[in-house]
């Protein structure tokens, strides 16, 4: 059977698991599978011990907004295991994977027995409304070049041996970009274009590497000077 000493968000938090154990379920799920459908009354927190998901909304006309890809170690559903409102997002399977299920009464329980996992909640959500509201301000006056150059800097990380460049891997499809900083997939594709031709940006064997971040990081903020 399943622990939720396995799952990372409650590890060296003083919970005594054996309370809550019994109380979760944990399944396997596969590729392409909708975990959470938008709008569903369903109120479960869904812990992903392995595999990866992603958070999008599908709009009437089939368009489809990325919010966020997730991976072992992260969970989602806590917002409508806190407040009881229907689901505000799709999450469907990238990968094969599997998750720990714990019903809203369940989670709040273990939330309000733990003063170590009630903080950690409280920083992510607050990370994840600063995240939003950079997202938000990004799409509301920024043009989609300079909302590239933000979502490439968010996506990286520092890329080990080279101090000056970040790293995206494995590279994403353009599609996807586009998706995620609301535009066409062509829009994308010829933005990279230009980024290859200035060497800021280079392709790499399962990788999409960030040559001059700075030069990104200068020209956003040269944008938001500009619309301030």
């Amino acid at each position: 059977m399943g622990t939720l000493s396995r799952i990372p968000f409650f590890q060296d938090s003083g919970i005594d698991f054996a309370r809550f154990d019994s109380r979760v379920h944990w399944r396997r799920f596969n590729s392409n599978e909708v975990l959470i459908d938008y709008e569903e009354p369903s109120t479960d927190v869904y812990f992903l011990v392995s595999g990866e998901v992603r958070v999008l909304v599908r709009t009437q006309a089939g368009r489809e907004i990325i919010l966020d890809d997730m991976r072992a170690g992260e969970f989602f559903g806590e917002l409508s295991a806190i407040d009881g409102v229907g689901r505000s997002a799709n999450v469907a399977a990238l990968t094969q994977g599997e998750v720990c299920v714990m019903p809203a009464s369940v989670f709040r329980e273990v939330v309000f027995s733990s003063p170590t996992v009630a903080d950690r909640l409280m920083r992510l959500l607050a990370q994840r409304v600063r995240e939003l509201n950079a997202r938000l301000t990004e799409h509301a006056v920024l043009d989609l070049r300079h909302r590239l150059y933000a979502e490439l800097l968010r996506l990286s990380v520092p890329r080990v041996g080279h101090a000056d460049e970040r790293v995206i891997s494995p590279p994403p499809y353009h599609h996807v970009l586009a998706a995620r900083i609301g535009c066409r997939r062509e829009q994308v594709t010829r933005e990279f274009t230009a980024l290859s031709r200035e060497e800021i940006i280079e392709r790499t064997r399962g990788a999409l590497v960030l040559k001059q971040p700075e030069m990104l990081r200068s020209r956003l903020s040269e944008a938001m000077r500009e619309v301030g």
